[in-house]
């Protein structure tokens, strides 16, 4: 009769033990949110690339070149002889002029000295005085993701506002090695 109580007792100690039970998550993301800001990149993107579309198309005399990262630009004045470009470390000052794509002006001829690569300047623009040497013009179409894309500058461009720049590289002042 003394084993019968003990044999439960052991029997329910046995029973009793077992390992950790995993947590299961609080929430579960679905991805929803991302993939709702694909679609709203997407959209954006189109609209934009339809505008700049109509820019070139309403302006024939201007031989536009689309660049491999993603804007256009045509040179108002290019120089043919065989003189450097801009690359990383090399110091270059420019002019430049800013506006929306329905031309409202943004900045007005704006001077800057820039260390290539080394300092912050908006992606499209980066990529864009690697284009140019030193006496050259060029106007640029840049969509709001070359731009300031979804932050804007936080002075006088917006949100996902894609710009023209008309940017003359002055002087290029290469690195030491």
């Amino acid at each position: 009769m003394k084993t019968l109580p003990l044999l439960a007792l052991v029997l329910l100690a046995c029973l009793s033990c077992k390992g950790p039970e995993p947590r299961l998550p609080e929430s579960v993301q679905s991805g929803s949110f991302l993939k709702a800001s694909v679609e709203r990149s997407k959209k954006l993107n189109a609209l934009e690339h339809k505008k700049i579309s109509k820019i070139i198309k309403n302006n024939p005399d201007k031989d536009y070149i689309a660049s491999e990262s993603g804007f256009w630009y045509h040179y108002n004045h290019k120089i043919e002889s065989d003189t450097i470009q801009p690359t990383f470390g090399d110091v270059v000052t420019f002019n430049f002029d800013v506006s929306n794509l329905e031309g409202e002006e943004i900045y007005a001829n704006t001077s800057k000295t820039y260390t290539m690569d080394k300092e912050e300047l908006f992606t499209g623009l980066r990529e864009g005085l690697k284009l140019l040497k030193p006496s050259e013009t060029a106007t640029f179409i840049f969509p709001s993701q070359k731009a300031f894309g979804y932050y804007g500058d936080d002075y006088k461009i917006g949100t996902n506002i894609p710009l023209i720049c008309k940017v003359t590289l002055n002087t290029i002042t290469q690195k030491n090695d």
